[in-house]
Formats: C-alpha cells, structure tokens, sequence
C-alpha cells in the first residue's frame, strides 16, 4: 500500500476533502434511491459502495480501474471466508495459513501489501457469512459497487501523481504472530458459537500493524470508531426514525467516510459500522441493546488479541531470547572448565 507523502508529514488527526466528499455523495445516490422504498436493499447497496469510498482518487483516469480491482479482490475474499466457515476444522488452519502466507510475500513483493492489509482480513469478515448461498451476494455487492465507484471516479479530472514512499516491509515474524492472532481469534469464536464469527477475527486483523505505533493508535481507534457508529444506528432506530432521515443519515455517512480517507485516526470502522448496525437492525429493532455490546464485545476481543501478539508476546519473546544470548556463554565457559 502506499506510505506518507514525499515530505513525510503525518497527516491530521481527521483530514475533509470537498471533492471526495462530492464523489462521496455521487456515491450514495442508488442507495439514496433505493432505501426509501426497500430500506434493507438501500444500505446493501451503501455497503457495497464502501470500496469505492474507502480508495482515495487515483491521479490518472487510466489508473482509477484500482477500484473495481480492490472491490473484487475484497468480494473475493469474503466468498473464500464464507466458503471455509462452514467448518471450524477448515476455518482456523486456512485462515493462519492465508495470513502467514500473505505476511511472507509482502516481505518480497510490495504489492502482495495489499492481500495482507486487505484480503486476509476479509477473508476473516465472511467467517460471519457461513456457506456459498450466504457470502456471495455481499461479495457481488462489493464488485458491483466498485464498478459503479469507479464510473464516478472519470468525472473527476487528472491531476500530478505524487509521489510516494512505501513503509518498510513485514517481516516473517509479523507474519506468525498475525497467524497466530487470526487462528485464536477464529477459534474462540467458533468455540464460544459467537453470532459473527469475523467480527473478532476482522478486529484483530485490521487492527495489527507492523509498525508497533500504529497499531497502537487503531487498538485505540477502532472500539471507539465501533461505538460511535453503533450507538448512532442503535439511536435512529430505537427513535424509528422516518425513512427519509434514515436515508439522508445514510448519505451522510457515505460522504464523511469518503471524506475523511487519509485521516491519521482510524474513523472508516464508523461508518461502515454504522450501516451495518442498519441493515442488521432493519428487520429486528428490539435487538438493538443485545447487538450493540456483541459488536462492541467482539471488537474489544478482536483489539485485546491483536494488542498481545502485536505487542505483548514480539517483546515477551526478544526479552527471553536476549536473556537467553547472555547467560549462554556463561553457561558454555562452566562447562568447558569442568
């Protein structure tokens, strides 16, 4: 994936580009559409936009079909978690193995990032989608919607690429403790028969990072970007907010997460949280509370598990193996003088 700008600067906090905002209600307009005559098909196609949205504008036109890629891949790769969540036995080892396998050619090839920061948590999202029949319409809206992004997208003129510089690569030991992380994650939540499987084991993939910094700075963001999304369904819903209201709010969430793409706090889980909490509470209003502290359950699971293997066990085990290092030619001197 790309790195920071070519000076280096952080960016801010919470960054707001008008033009993506303006595409970002370009965006929502089918959902706009739609939603005040089938609200559940409305913030389904709200979803399947979310790759669109979460791309920042490529300079060159010719450039911009990254989009439909990123959407397919994404679509691809919650077929494949829903494919192998129909059993535990299957889940658990493949998803380690796609993890450590992304893990270790993103140490070789800088755009196999992608299928690391991308697919693999995917791939740990449709374990929630159990089953073919189950995962693919969620995978054909990521496609379809990216498509449609990108048609949006060759409206908006070319500008000067800028450059960019890449972050350092993972390295293999990254990649067993993301393995690692992934595998528990699944496995708890198969074993627990939690609802959503992939909301634990997303949490954990999306949150760890190479880079100790950030990964710090998403295990604080996301369970809060989790909750304010989900409070703000659960609030519109429990007040039965008119349809109209409950489309403007999903426009609205569709413009501020495509105009908020690049901010240094992690704020996307809101919006995407937040159309998830519509659709799953559509149908179903009175489960609000009990979907609100599972979402916010799972995520705090997910982010506790990603803080242990990103953190906790990488300095656990240098301490020991440094300790190791020291007293062992202490202990080789004892014995060649006995």
């Amino acid at each position: 994936m790309t790195g920071l700008p070519a000076d280096h600067r952080a960016p801010a906090w919470v960054v707001w580009h008008w033009s993506a905002a303006l595409r970002g209600a370009l965006l929502a307009l089918p959902a706009c559409v739609v939603l005040p005559h089938d609200p559940d098909a409305g913030v389904a196609l709200a979803l399947g936009v979310v790759p669109a949205a979460a791309v920042p504008l490529v300079p060159r036109r010719r450039g911009r079909l990254l989009v439909v890629a990123i959407g397919t891949l994404m679509g691809l790769s919650v077929l494949v978690g829903g494919l192998i969540a129909v059993s535990p036995w299957l889940a658990v080892p493949a998803l380690m193995t796609c993890a450590f396998g992304a893990s270790f050619l993103a140490t070789r090839r800088p755009r196999a990032r992608i299928l690391l920061l991308l697919a693999v948590p995917l791939i740990g999202v449709g374990l929630s989608y159990p089953g073919l029949a189950t995962a693919a319409p969620l995978a054909l809206l990521f496609v379809a919607g990216s498509v449609y992004g990108w048609l949006v997208s060759l409206f908006w003129p070319e500008t000067a690429p800028r450059r960019r510089v890449d972050p350092p690569p993972p390295n293999l030991a990254y990649g067993l403790w993301l393995a690692l992380a992934a595998g528990l994650c699944a496995a708890l939540g198969f074993a627990l028969h939690l609802d959503h499987v992939g909301w634990p084991t997303a949490a954990a993939l999306l949150v760890m990072r190479p880079g100790q910094a950030q990964l710090e700075l998403r295990a604080i963001g996301r369970p809060v970007s989790v909750v304010a999304g989900a409070l703000a369904a659960v609030a519109l819903v429990s007040a039965h907010a008119p349809l109209w209201l409950l489309t403007v709010a999903t426009a609205v969430a569709l413009v501020a997460a495509t105009a908020t793409v690049g901010s240094r706090w992690y704020v996307m889980p809101a919006f995407t949280t937040f159309l998830v909490f519509l659709l799953l509470l559509g149908s179903d209003p009175s489960a609000a509370a009990g979907r609100f502290w599972e979402r916010l359950g799972e995520t705090v699971l997910g982010v506790a598990v990603a803080v242990v293997f990103g953190v906790v066990a990488p300095v656990l085990y240098e301490r020991s193996t440094r300790r190791h290092r020291v007293f062992s030619p202490a202990v080789e001197d004892e014995r060649g003088h006995g």
